[in-house]
């Protein structure tokens, strides 16, 4: 199939437009064309994709987002409308205290910039404020990847298999370009030097890039590596909040505000 020249003027291809609604304008089904040199000639010794591969791309992109996502129907119904902070079984610092984490997570799910880091123990409510945010943003139209952080390494791991439909590069640099990402349960996986290097990686990629991210994790910052958790309290980049209201089970103790403040950056 031949491949056609993009015009300076119009953007498409030099050879007739035809009309088709499965056939692309610009490129004639190709998904190639020959990109424009400075003097307006076609480079005729270059392809680039052409726009409807791109937005193809895009929309191949979005529909992993979604397979990878870990927004099942439980998670689904975690909204801010039914987060309960006015639990009977908090005092009134800790009531108060889940007050604030509420506020904390919905502001960033209007605006998500910089990264959000949730501690505490299991049950207390990090995950259903994670889950809020990739619904309040998923309701928007707008992309995320929420995923558990020891399902994120299976899923890499699976990507070596032959039958794998995604390569390794693609998957890892599709989490690691991800729009908003919200990485629930993070210290649960196994501390392989394999399963950490590849957290790092994602990490250090996001930091760099200060590309906005979601956190929640039941350990303290003491107890992660050096040179993640160093990421994880830069203050010009991230908020670390600790909720210290309990299991809503009421079967494990929270984390004791002396031992960590409850709301803090780190400087």
């Amino acid at each position: 199939m031949p491949i056609n020249t993009l015009r300076a003027d119009t953007g498409i291809s030099s050879k007739d437009n035809q009309d088709s609604k499965e056939v692309c304008p610009i490129c004639k089904g190709a998904g190639l064309v020959h990109p424009l040199l400075a003097s307006g000639q076609p480079d005729f010794s270059n392809v680039v994709p052409c726009q409807c591969k791109k937005e193809e791309l895009e929309e191949k992109k979005l529909q992993y987002l979604q397979k990878y996502s870990n927004l099942g129907s439980l998670l689904q119904m975690m909204t801010f409308d039914n987060f309960d902070y006015k639990r009977m079984n908090l005092s009134l610092e800790q009531r108060q205290n889940l007050r604030k984490a509420f506020d904390v997570a919905k502001d960033f799910a209007h605006s998500p910039e910089g990264w959000l880091v949730f501690q505490g123990v299991n049950g207390c409510g990090k995950t259903h404020l994670a889950a809020a945010i990739a619904n309040h943003r998923l309701e928007q139209g707008k992309p995320v990847l929420f995923i558990v952080v020891p399902d994120l390494l299976d899923h890499l791991r699976s990507t070596f298999n032959p039958e794998s439909k995604i390569s390794y590069d693609e998957f890892f640099e599709m989490v690691k370009q991800s729009p908003l990402l919200i990485l629930d349960d993070f210290g649960e996986q196994s501390a392989t030097p394999w399963a950490q290097e590849k957290l790092y990686q994602l990490i250090n990629h996001r930091y760099n890039a200060r590309s906005p991210m979601v956190v929640t994790t039941c350990l303290s910052l003491d107890e992660i590596e050096t040179r993640i958790s160093s990421r994880m309290v830069d203050p010009k980049l991230s908020l670390v909040f600790n909720i210290i209201a309990p299991d809503y089970r009421g079967d494990i103790k929270p984390i004791q505000p002396a031992e960590r403040s409850s709301r803090k950056r780190y400087s």
